[in-house]
C-alpha cells in the first residue's frame, strides 16, 4: 500500500517543522509538501492532491477558514484543523468543521510539553481519514441567527448499521424518562449543532454531553450551542444541578460523577485515575447517569472513532434505559455507534436529523413547537 501523503499548511516555520516531524516518524506517512499561507495551501492541494491536509486555523491573508472553503469547493479532501487554545481559534475551528473540515487537534505548545499527546492524536486522525475520502453531502446546520445555512457535512462509510427499530417508547408517570446522556467524538461539534438547537425550550429532561476534545474547547463549544439553542447550554461545573431544559457539557480534562442531594442531582467533577483513554469518558459519564437514573435514562451515541461508551451503555441498558444510535450514513466516522450496535445495546438507529424527533417522542414533547 502506498504511503499516506499529507500537506502541512501553517504560517509558522516552527509549526511546519514540528508537524512534519510528528508525521514523518511513521513509516506509512509522508509529508508531500508544506505551505506558508492559505493561498499557497489551496494551490498545493490542487498540485499535490494529498490524502489528508493539516490546516492552521489562524494565518495572515486567506486564513484557514477561507482555505477550507476553497479546497472543499475544488477538491474535497479530508482536512484536519490545527487550532490554538484561544477563543477566536476555537470559534474559527468550529466554523471550519461546519464547512467540511473533518476534525481538529490542539496546536502543540512551543515548549513541546504536550507534543506526545498531540502527535498520537494527529497520527491516529491522519490514518483514519487517509485513503477514504469523505463522501460529501449538503445538509443544513443552524447559523445561530434563527435561520439555517447550507454546509458540507463529511461522511465516511464503513459497515452497514443494523436496521432502525420503529418504536414509540415514551413513558408517563413514575417511569417517565428523566435524563439524556449523549456521547460523541469525531464529527461531534457539527452533529451537536444539528441536534441540540432543534430541541424545544420545554424539553423535560436535563442533558449531559461528553464530546471528546482538547483542553480549552468545551466552554467555547457550550457557548456556541447556547447561542443557537432554546435550551440553556453550559460547561458543567462542580455543584451544578441537573435541571430540565438545561444541557451540561463535561469539561475536557475532567471525569463526571453525579450525586443525589436533597430532592435533586448535582454534578461532581474529578481527575481521571489514569485508567481511561478519554478524559472525559463517555463510559464514565453514561455509567454515572445509569447509576443515578436507571430505567429513566436515555443514552445517545453519536459519530466518533473507537468504542468509548459501550461499557456505560451496557450498564444503562441493564438498568432498563433506552439507547439511540446515530446511523452510519450521517456519521463522520461510524465507530462509537457501530461498537454499541454490534454489542446489541442500541434500541433505535436513526439518521442524525431524526434524533431530535426521537428524543421528543420518548419524552412526550412536540418538536413542531420548538
Amino acid at each position: 500500500m502506498r504511503p499516506i501523503n499529507v500537506l502541512v499548511v501553517d504560517d509558522s516555520a516552527f509549526m511546519r517543522r514540528a508537524i512534519s516531524k510528528m508525521l514523518e516518524g511513521e513509516q506509512d506517512i509522508v509529508v508531500c509538501a508544506t505551505a506558508r499561507s492559505g493561498e499557497e495551501g489551496v494551490s498545493k492541494a490542487m498540485q499535490y492532491r494529498p490524502d489528508v491536509i493539516t490546516m492552521d486555523v489562524e494565518m495572515p491573508g486567506a486564513g484557514g477558514l477561507e482555505a477550507v472553503r476553497q479546497i472543499m469547493a475544488q477538491r474535497r479532501t479530508p482536512i484536519i484543523m490545527v487550532s490554538s487554545l484561544t477563543r477566536d481559534g476555537a470559534d474559527t475551528t468550529f466554523r471550519a468543521l461546519e464547512l467540511g473540515a473533518v476534525d481538529f487537534i490542539a496546536k502543540p505548545d512551543a515548549a513541546y510539553v504536550n507534543i506526545t499527546a498531540v502527535a498520537r492524536d494527529l497520527i491516529a486522525k491522519v490514518r483514519t481519514f487517509a485513503h477514504r475520502p469523505p463522501d460529501m453531502s449538503v445538509a443544513f446546520a443552524p447559523s445561530g441567527h434563527g435561520s439555517s445555512v447550507a454546509v458540507v457535512v463529511p461522511r465516511i462509510l464503513t459497515t452497514h448499521a443494523p436496521p432502525s427499530v420503529p418504536t414509540s417508547h415514551h413513558r408517563v408517570g413514575r417511569d417517565a424518562f428523566e435524563c439524556v446522556a449523549i456521547g460523541t467524538s469525531t464529527g461531534g461539534p457539527v452533529a451537536l449543532s444539528r441536534l441540540i438547537p432543534k430541541l424545544p425550550g420545554d424539553f423535560p429532561c436535563p442533558i449531559v454531553i461528553v464530546q471528546h476534545m482538547p483542553l480549552g474547547f468545551t466552554r467555547p463549544l457550550a457557548d456556541r450551542l447556547n447561542s443557537q439553542s432554546k435550551l440553556t447550554v453550559v460547561e458543567a461545573a462542580i455543584g451544578m444541578p441537573l435541571r430540565p431544559g438545561e444541557v451540561l457539557i463535561v469539561p475536557s480534562g475532567k471525569q463526571l460523577s453525579l450525586r443525589n442531594v436533597g430532592h435533586g442531582v448535582e454534578v461532581n467533577l474529578h481527575n481521571d485515575d489514569g485508567s481511561s483513554l478519554h478524559v472525559p469518558s463517555v463510559d464514565i459519564m453514561t455509567e454515572a447517569v445509569a447509576q443515578t437514573y436507571g430505567r429513566t435514562a436515555i443514552g445517545v451515541v453519536m459519530t466518533g472513532m473507537g468504542q468509548d461508551g459501550v461499557r456505560g451503555l451496557r450498564l444503562l441498558k441493564n438498568r432498563g434505559g433506552f439507547v439511540v444510535g446515530q446511523d452510519e450514513a450521517t456519521c463522520v466516522v461510524y465507530g462509537m455507534p457501530r461498537a454499541a450496535a454490534k454489542e446489541g445495546l442500541v434500541d433505535r438507529v436513526a439518521p442524525l436529523d431524526e434524533i431530535p424527533t426521537i428524543l421528543c417522542d420518548l419524552t412526550a414533547r412536540d418538536l413542531a413547537n420548538s
